[in-house]
């Protein structure tokens, strides 16, 4: 009972179940098969499956369910996949309680690119390679046992299904089984092995075992089963074969009551009894019994057949079934409708894209029924709801369908067809629709007799629409402009509409491109095609040049040549390369260099005989493995200058500061000089290889030094330079900073305001004995939030400054020395706030002399 009861069902696809089962580690779906397994059933499982699958499941109020251990009744067969491919194998057990599945590979572990999913049910290998190859297994386990499978084991390709059959009638049972090796099949009845029946034939196969029963007896029914064995393992295959014999019946499928027919066309009265075994049929109009003739036909199945019917036709009919064990009959009554006729067929039409058009369609029937206009193309019917965009029904009354198909597009031609249906018959009407556009993309582009500046193009035409191609556009793309197509140089220059080939001229050598090919008629241009296969030119000999020849300048003894490279689809082969031509002005032999860099852009040529800013002719050209290519335009260029013979004399320095100096000198008069450079260096301290640089051009003739250490003894020397070197320095010249300025800032004192102006006033500064003297303050008095204002200097130790009414003004306070500008020191003011106080005060005054008031 219970074994019955933990089966599995098969799904159908036309079913339909009004709550849908939930997949769990309890219910699975074999994606292989169908079929929905249960692996363990309880109370709330109970339900009806609907009556067109051939299942009911029910669970009576007693039901008791007994544990028992993991049974897998979904098993992976032996699995071949390519490389790279992703394969899923299944394992599904009953059992009580739930077993639970396990994978594993025998020979080693799983593949990392492994998943598992559906509670174990599924085994996902993703991307599989070769030493994923091997023997898995899946083993389902739980408390009362456990049961494994591996990929050998047998597996039904061909199973048999419980069955009912007519007595007397003929029925093949058939079981095939695969398996390594494969497997041995036998057969079973009601659990007796089948050996031999008087009317019952058997063949053996390798694996399968085909059991025939001719002119079934009712002793044939009962429980069947087909067992597959190998080494590995033992499958079954179960099914029930019920054998009927009843007499006629029509109680659950009588003759239709009533049946309607078109005049003049054709009717079927079936008759299907149930009756077992096969009765014999007999048909009569009323009274009048019906036999076979031009008009009148009773089928095998015992269906009644009438052509060309007419209103003599109605009446009553029955159906008479019998066989060996009784008779039944079942009448129905047939009545005569006027025929649909098609009143107003659809036109051929023809129109180009983006038109519209419609297609006509009415039709007269039989008042007492009800008309309905169907439209297909090409034999598929048109579905409103999705193509609403393009399809419209225009329905002008009940007997007309109108059809108007608006921006028709080139997928919209083809041969429509109208049928007006009513429950009785249907007729139809059919139009073809031209839609005529541009062409679609030629195919199959391939390039042949590859040259250095030309190919041969070859392609197959696309469809014209309708609208015969006028002309062939070739386009191409090189490996220096991938993104770009570009219309290629055709010869002859114009391809015409009916050419299949074309010659690619004016392309570059050894340069890698693809093709395509665009067709064009009067109603506009398509899509091209798919590019070709890339193929690259042949090599050619360089026909561009170097350009900008030019150069100059350099160390001593040198002759600097620059120029811009040759683009790399000038190349036009393999190892590209520079020549450089050189000879003096007035000489006749040219000296040549090779350079084997095609992105090069100088060459300098050293020699010691050549003289300081001598004139040199200079040309470059372009080579590579098929030959040279043509000498740029000559340039006129100099070697490089001597660097200066003279040193700048008269050099003088002063000190500025603490850390400040001014070097002055006169300019070299060579016309080589482009400039000067100033170091110095602190003589004790420092030595010449860290000395600080200033560096200005011919036009100067002194500069500042910065940056200098107060108090100390420095060099300086001035050297001139040009782009062959520095030339010789001048004498050394020796200065002394100035001490450092005071290092603490003034202390501010006071601040009082007087009428409109606020005096500020502070100590004097005592410097130390390494700090300049003082002589003076520096006053800087500035809004707040700026950075300049005004500057007072004073050698006094107080000063009156102007009081604004707005805003909020600084006062910076500094001594000043030789050496520089000392640490600052700051008070900040306020103009509401002062002149606020200062109104306040003097009320105050006034009200109360006896006061005393002092403002800061």
């Amino acid at each position: 009972c219970a074994a019955s009861i933990l089966t599995y069902f098969r799904l159908y696809s036309h079913a339909v179940f009004p709550i849908f089962i939930t997949l769990d580690k309890r219910r699975f779906v074999s994606q292989t098969t169908g079929n929905l397994y249960i692996s363990k059933v309880d109370f709330r499982m109970c339900l009806r499956l609907p009556a067109i699958t051939p299942y009911h499941f029910t669970l009576p109020y007693f039901f008791f369910i007994w544990k028992y251990p993991a049974d897998i009744k979904v098993k992976f067969p032996d699995t071949y996949a390519l490389v790279g491919q992703n394969v899923t194998m299944e394992c599904f057990a009953l059992g009580n309680p739930i077993p639970q599945i396990r994978w594993k590979k025998t020979n080693g572990e799983l593949p990392s690119n492994h998943d598992v999913s559906m509670a174990g049910a599924h085994l996902h290998l993703y991307n599989v390679q070769y030493e994923d190859e091997g023997t898995y297994e899946c083993e389902a386990l739980n408390s009362k046992g456990k049961d494994w499978h591996r990929a050998p084991f047998p597996e039904w390709t061909e199973s048999i299904n419980s069955t009912e059959k007519d007595i007397s009638s003929d029925y093949t049972m058939s079981c095939v089984a695969s398996g390594k090796p494969k497997p041995r099949v036998q057969w079973l009845k009601n659990s007796y092995a089948v050996r031999e029946l008087s009317h019952t034939l058997f063949t053996l196969a390798p694996s399968a075992m085909v059991d025939a029963l001719p002119g079934l007896l009712s002793r044939d029914s009962g429980m069947y089963q087909c067992i597959a064995e190998n080494r590995h393992g033992v499958i079954y295959a179960n099914a029930e074969l019920r054998v009927i014999a009843c007499a006629p019946t029509f109680e659950h499928n009588p003759v239709k009551w009533r049946i309607l027919g078109a005049k003049n066309g054709r009717v079927v009265i079936e008759c299907k009894p149930k009756a077992a075994p096969k009765p014999s049929f007999s048909w009569s109009k009323g009274t009048e019994l019906l036999f076979n003739s031009t008009r009148v036909l009773i089928w095998e199945d015992g269906s009644l057949e009438i052509l060309n019917v007419t209103k003599a036709d109605e009446g009553h009919y029955t159906c008479f079934a019998e066989n060996n064990r009784g008779k039944a009959n079942s009448t129905g009554s047939l009545s005569i409708t006027e025929a649909t006729k098609i009143t107003l067929a659809p036109s051929n039409a023809d129109v180009t894209v983006g038109e519209s058009t419609h297609m006509q369609c009415a039709a007269s029937h039989d008042s007492t029924l009800d008309i309905t206009f169907v439209w297909t193309l090409d034999a598929h019917a048109i579905d409103f709801d999705r193509e609403g965009s393009h399809y419209e029904r225009n329905l002008n009354g009940g007997s007309s369908g109108e059809l108007l198909i608006k921006n028709t597009q080139l997928k919209h031609s083809g041969r429509y067809t109208c049928t007006a249906q009513t429950p009785v018959d249907n007729v139809t009407a059919s139009a073809n629709l031209v839609v005529r556009g541009p062409p679609g993309s030629p195919g199959g582009v391939r390039v042949e007799e590859i040259k250095d500046k030309s190919v041969r193009l070859i392609w197959s035409r696309g469809t014209d629409n309708h609208s015969p191609i006028s002309k062939y556009t070739i386009q191409c793309r090189d490996s220096f402009s991938q993104e770009d197509w570009r219309d290629a140089t055709t010869s002859p220059p114009d391809v015409e509409g009916n050419a299949e080939t074309a010659t690619v001229v004016d392309l570059f050598p050894w340069t890698e491109y693809e093709f395509r090919v665009i067709a064009t008629n009067t109603l506009g241009t398509g899509d091209p095609s798919s590019p070709s296969p890339k193929v690259t030119t042949l090599e050619a000999v360089p026909v561009v040049a170097p350009s900008d020849i030019g150069g100059g300048g350099g160390t001593s003894r040198e002759l600097t040549i620059t120029w811009t490279p040759v683009q790399p689809q000038y190349y036009y082969g393999r190892n590209f390369g520079y020549i450089i031509a050189f000879k003096p002005r007035d000489g006749y032999e040219w000296r040549k260099v090779t350079v084997a860099d095609p992105e090069a852009k100088h060459y300098v040529h050293k020699d010691s005989s050549i003289l300081a800013s001598s004139e040199f002719e200079v040309k470059v050209k372009a080579f590579n493995s098929k030959g040279e290519g043509p000498y740029s335009l000559m340039a006129v260029i100099y070697s490089a200058q001597d660097v200066p013979s003279k040193a700048p004399a008269s050099v003088g320095a002063r000190a500025l500061s603490a850390t400040e100096a001014i070097v002055c000198w006169l300019p070299v008069t060579q016309h080589t000089v482009e400039g000067y450079q100033v170091r110095y260096w602190r003589k004790a301290e420092d030595s010449e290889t860290s000395s600080q640089r200033v560096v200005v051009s011919s036009r100067e003739n002194q500069t500042r030094l910065d940056n200098m250490r107060p108090d100390s003894h420095y060099l300086i020397e001035v050297k001139a330079y040009n782009a062959a070197g520095y030339g010789p320095p001048s004498q050394h010249i020796q200065i002394y900073t100035k001490k450092a300025p005071p290092s603490r800032p003034p202390k501010i004192t006071s601040k009082k305001l007087k009428g409109t102006s606020v005096n500020i006033a502070w100590e004097h500064v005592e410097p130390f004995a390494n700090e300049s003297t003082i002589d003076g303050y520096k006053v800087l008095y500035r809004q707040a939030g700026k950075s300049t204002g005004m500057l007072f200097t004073t050698g006094k130790r107080s000063i009156d400054l102007p009081m604004h009414k707005d805003g909020d003004y600084i006062v910076e306070v500094r001594a000043h020395s030789e050496g520089g500008d000392g640490a600052v020191a700051q008070v900040r003011i306020s103009g509401n706030t002062s002149i606020k106080y200062q109104h306040n005060t003097f009320i105050k005054m006034y009200k109360a002399p006896f006061t005393r008031q002092k403002i800061i």
